[in-house]
């Protein structure tokens, strides 16, 4: 009976908050988070560039300013945020990242401005660990942070006073365009996702390029084989105290495949580089995609209930990614070059190829974006 309400006392004042185990520096910690101190949202200070520097004109039909914002991990947040001159009201917001790699300063940032000048208030991202955004170690990539990204940058939009909180979309672009339909599927905050000439980075990572043309086994031996690799890798790295790069874009595309011609004509050409960017330059750590290959990003991608826009070129070798994530996402195969199911659809350009939808205005159908966004956003 004594041990009996030993152990009830013990437990009340444990649930009572009473008794602390372990060191004093445990002690410690316990009193600074009941104080609230382990809690505060603190925004880590950031050198942003005051120049333009962007590859794409700046507008004078928009505001532009640099901001910051916090993600669920601590990572503070770089962005270019673009607002329509004279406008009234609060305005409805958009989101936008992309391509995998790339930076603000490129495609995401093209598309921000544009749709700005068409009435929304936009953000342009740098993800964590890459471009002006924070993060510790440097060009390393997360299937749950770079996720979490995109809920951070909802975050923000929905405290700001000029924006209506209930009228947030996002557009994802590249492999940006997966995590833009994995945020949608987590955040119900996300009332609309336009998702350009997306990859699937988790898919990409466990199959390599064009899966469907592999048999099981191969795909086992070869995912088997990559997972050696970059665990080797991970070996060399600590041992030699720092991360290798995987390296950005070829520098002599010649001998490759044309979708790495097309990649170099953006990324390594005046037409798109930039000397943050990672496909410009010394790309990710070669370590970096080793999380994807386990952690599928679209498992849920199915249960997302708002709207959603997915777009890719005709051409484009990526095109399958989209093709695969609507039928997973509805029930339904893609036919033809407009696909609806609901209020989800797949539209495919003619005679685009991947990269035409990072910058080609000819190509990307603002004017389509623009209304999906309007019909939905309300």
């Amino acid at each position: 009976m004594f041990k009996l309400k030993k152990t009830v006392a013990l437990a009340a004042a444990i649930l009572a908050g009473m008794m602390t185990f372990g060191s004093a520096d445990n002690v410690s910690a316990a009193e600074n988070t009941a104080k609230g101190d382990a809690s505060v949202i603190k925004v880590e200070k950031l050198k942003l560039e005051k120049n333009w520097d962007k590859v794409f004109a700046k507008s004078d039909k928009v505001n532009h300013q640099k901001v910051t914002f916090v993600n669920r991990y601590g990572i503070t947040l770089a962005a270019d945020m673009y607002t329509p001159k004279n406008y009234t009201g609060k305005l409805p917001a958009l989101a936008v990242s992309g391509p995998f790699g790339a930076v603000k300063e490129q495609s995401s940032g093209l598309y921000a401005q544009e749709m700005a000048e068409r009435g929304f208030l936009t953000i342009a991202f740098d993800p964590s660990f890459t471009g002006e955004s924070g993060g510790y170690p440097r060009f390393m990539a997360s299937p749950d942070i770079n996720v979490e990204d995109f809920s951070a940058a909802v975050d923000f939009l929905s405290v700001q006073d000029n924006v209506d909180a209930d009228k947030i979309g996002i557009i994802g672009i590249c492999g940006w365009g997966g995590f833009s339909l994995s945020a949608a599927a987590i955040d119900t905050r996300i009332k609309a996702t336009v998702a350009m000439t997306m990859y699937d980075i988790s898919r990409n990572a466990a199959n390599g390029y064009f899966d469907y043309e592999k048999d099981e086994e191969t795909l086992k031996r070869e995912r088997q084989q990559q997972r050696i690799n970059l665990n080797n890798q991970r070996t060399a790295d600590y041992k030699a105290g720092k991360y290798t790069r995987a390296g950005g874009v070829v520098e002599d595309p010649s001998n490759f495949p044309q979708f790495v011609k097309d990649y170099y004509d953006y990324y390594k050409t005046e037409r798109g580089y930039h000397k943050r960017s990672l496909n410009s330059n010394d790309g990710w750590n070669k370590t970096g995609v080793l999380s994807f290959v386990n952690f599928p990003l679209l498992t849920y991608s199915n249960e997302i209930e708002n709207p959603v826009l997915i777009i890719h070129g005709e051409k484009a070798h990526s095109r399958y990614f989209s093709e695969t994530a609507f039928e997973n996402m509805t029930g339904v195969k893609p036919s033809g070059f407009d696909t609806v199911a609901g209020n989800k659809e797949l539209l495919i350009i003619p005679n685009a190829n991947h990269i035409d939808l990072y910058d080609n205005k000819n190509a990307i159908p603002f004017n389509k974006i623009e209304k999906f966004f309007k019909d939905n956003l309300k």
